[in-house]
């Protein structure tokens, strides 16, 4: 599997990130920076206590105050508070060696009994603003690295749940007591897996240097503010993501160009080769075809191939999607077989989708029936096999007798909603885009040609779309690509009497083929 990050910039103030797998578009990202991120630090300044939500709200300087529950204070907040405290006054150095911790807090306690309305409290933002909410907030921090996480008033040294050898845990929690500072606690990354110590300390001195400009900051801020912000949407995919796959990483900005090439220099020397500059004419993401698999993405349905689609609806409670074959017959010899082929492609493309547009909470699939127990097996892992490579936390149910799936994903930031309807041409409300109607009628040539001996194929459609699909040159026309691909003559008439994304498919004696 290849793996690409294609960047653009050229939009003020917003960068995009596009990862793509295959060629495929799997993950979407904006980073601004004046968006309040996950893993951002901020002083804030208590609002008010709510002792019926054993919860504060706070003041981070989000038009919505931030949400604190006790739980995720963390035991060590007392200590947290006294440092917020000592270093705000100029008392306080960054080292930990000699800092007197104050006793863990009781994990069923009160949150009147630790926080007061109007202190300074130092946090970290553990989910983004979500809709009418403000950001969720922890007192808990950790500074994330490539192979360790650093955790402040802690002491102890955990070991990724995802590495299974007992050897390899036991040789990295070694090598991390040998490097450990007081006063930190160190959780260990799957991607520390097989690292040297010498790695190990470069990526724990990078954190050591984070915290130190964390304390600086700190005692010249004045609350609600921020102390530290969280790399930058791309540097983060790099540092979650990067392995032997990542071939090529494009971007549209000279200046990004070298940024990215010293990060990566710094993160895994002689990979900065792979940071190439975008020059053409052409915007990176059109040049990249992105533009066109984020209008074919994120609408309402979603064409798979030989005709099958999705359809993904958004409630205020959950998320819904419906699996839908698109087959014009059912054999009942064929159905379970035909059934569980189209749940199998379904699957790979909900995976992808949850996290392209980042869905998070409750997410319910209605796949198509399947009578066989074997067959209902093989459709679950399939889907816990695709969703390996997302690095939201997820939990997947074995699919019922119905054909449903839930599906639980953790949501931290808003969900990716991007608007692919345009204005109707006839001036009367919107349609689909037109670039979504080419790949939905490929999607249904495509089931012809699997299940259609006649050669001929006639396409009526609108004369705008049939320009479309013929023109250029004869030999390098869509129809004349198609036609090659499955092995059929397509023939396109303009329909002028067509509405403008209205089309059908005739076989060479002029009968319809008809579409479930």
């Amino acid at each position: 599997m290849s793996t690409e990050l294609i960047i653009n910039s050229s939009t003020a103030n917003e960068v995009a990130v596009a990862l793509l797998r295959d060629g495929k578009l799997c993950e979407l990202h904006y980073d601004n920076a004046e968006d309040f991120a996950v893993g951002d630090v901020y002083i804030g300044k208590v609002k008010k206590i709510v002792p019926g939500l054993n919860a504060a709200f706070v003041d981070v300087g989000y038009e919505k105050d931030a949400f604190l529950h006790y739980h995720d204070l963390g035991p060590q907040i007392k200590s947290l508070n006294k440092f917020t405290k000592r270093t705000l006054t100029g008392k306080q150095r960054w080292s930990l060696t000699d800092f007197q911790a104050e006793p863990d807090i009781d994990k069923n306690g009160s949150i009147d009994q630790v926080v007061k309305s109007g202190q300074n409290l130092l946090v970290q933002i553990a989910k983004e603003p979500i809709s009418t909410k403000g950001p969720r907030i922890t007192s808990e921090l950790s500074l994330a690295g490539r192979y360790i996480v650093l955790v402040p008033f802690s002491n102890r040294i955990s070991v990724s749940s995802k590495l299974r050898d007992k050897e390899e845990k036991d040789r990295l929690r070694r090598l991390i007591q040998s490097i450990k500072p007081k006063g930190f606690g160190i959780i260990v990354r799957t991607a520390a897996e097989d690292c040297s110590v010498a790695e190990l300390d470069a990526d724990l001195q990078d954190l050591i240097k984070k915290w130190k400009q964390l304390h600086r900051q700190l005692q010249r801020l004045k609350p609600p503010a921020r102390a530290l912000r969280e790399l930058n949407k791309v540097s983060t995919l790099l540092r979650d993501i990067l392995n032997d796959s990542f071939n090529n990483l494009v971007v549209d900005s000279k200046d990004l160009m070298v940024e990215l090439q010293a990060y990566l220099k710094s993160m895994q020397p002689g990979l900065e080769s792979i940071v190439k500059l975008h020059e053409g004419r052409m915007p990176i993401f059109e040049q990249y075809g992105i533009e066109r698999q984020i209008k074919s993405a994120f609408g309402r349905s979603v064409s798979m191939s030989k005709g099958a689609y999705l359809i993904i609806e958004h409630t205020e409670a959950m998320h819904v999607i419906d699996v839908n074959s698109g087959n014009r017959t059912n054999s009942n010899e064929n159905q379970e077989a035909n059934a569980l082929t189209v749940n199998l492609a379904a699957a790979e493309e909900i995976g992808r989708q949850l996290q392209l547009r980042d869905m998070g909470g409750i997410i319910v699939v209605d796949f198509i029936d399947m009578h066989k127990a074997e067959n209902r097996k093989k459709l679950f892992e399939k889907l816990k096999e695709v969703m390996q490579n997302d690095r939201a936390k997820h939990k997947i149910l074995p699919v019922s007798r119905f054909g449903l799936v839930e599906i639980t994903r953790q949501r931290v930031r808003p969900e990716m909603n991007i608007q692919t309807r345009e204005e109707n041409p006839d001036g009367n409300g919107h349609v689909e885009a037109p670039i979504l109607i080419i790949d939905e009628i490929e999607s249904k040539l495509e089931l012809i040609a699997s299940q259609e001996k006649d050669k001929n194929i006639v396409l009526h459609t609108h004369p705008f779309i049939a320009a479309f699909l013929t023109k250029g040159l004869f030999f390098n026309s869509l129809r004349r690509r198609w036609s090659k691909k499955h092995k059929k003559n397509l023939k396109v008439i303009p329909r002028d009497s067509f509405k403008f994304l209205e089309y059908h498919f005739y076989n060479s004696k002029d009968e319809l083929f008809e579409f479930k």
